[in-house]
């Protein structure tokens, strides 16, 4: 391998492990914070259910019964392991950026592949593979927002379109405006505008 290709290479692996790190935060978050936030929307709402009979009625209730299951259901995850596993695929990225300038510097190329290869096994070792619902949409604005990644750009060249959205929230996005312009169209075909609102 050339030093192009491996500067390539440490790119698209410090794309992996900043994004493994990132995700696994991302659960860490969620798990740590998630339940909190579901106690205090649901009982504030339960106490404005008190004042207000719209907030007391089915809806609202079994919403928040769901709301507690899912509290429930988040609680199952054990937070300290996504916080440890999360700080050391870190610590991985970070090496690989030092890794990566070093490279760029005219290092030796054959021991800089030994370097990588044993990061990646190091990041292979700490990875959780199970995370939280959601983990991926969030680990994509800690990712692309919040870290440094300008040395995996110059490889990379990140596309917001592309890159920076999960596919997921592509799809949900197409379906929306999709669901927005039919409403629309529907509503001046039967002569009432803004039908849909």
């Amino acid at each position: 391998m050339d030093k192009a290709g491996l500067l390539r290479t440490i790119a698209e692996t410090g794309y992996n492990v900043g994004f493994g790190a990132k995700k696994t935060f991302a659960t860490f978050d969620i798990v740590e914070k998630g339940p909190g936030w579901i106690g205090f929307v649901s009982l504030a709402i339960g106490v404005y259910a008190l004042y207000v009979d719209a907030l007391a009625a089915k809806l609202p209730s079994a919403t928040l019964i769901i709301a507690g299951i899912a509290a429930l259901y988040i609680s199952f995850y054990r937070s300290g392991e996504y916080q440890n596993a999360g700080n050391e695929q870190i610590k991985l990225f970070n090496r690989l950026r030092d890794l990566y300038r070093e490279v760029d510097g005219n290092a030796d190329i054959s021991v800089s592949q030994a370097k990588l290869a044993q990061i990646e096994s190091e990041f292979y070792a700490v990875t959780i593979s199970k995370q939280i619902f959601l983990s991926d949409w969030y680990a994509h604005y800690k990712f692309f927002a919040q870290t440094q990644i300008r040395w995996m750009d110059e490889q990379l060249n990140f596309n917001v379109w592309k890159d920076m959205i999960p596919l997921s929230a592509k799809i949900v996005i197409i379906f929306s405006v999709l669901a927005i312009i039919g409403c629309i169209i529907s509503s001046f075909l039967v002569g009432y505008p803004l039908l849909c609102k």
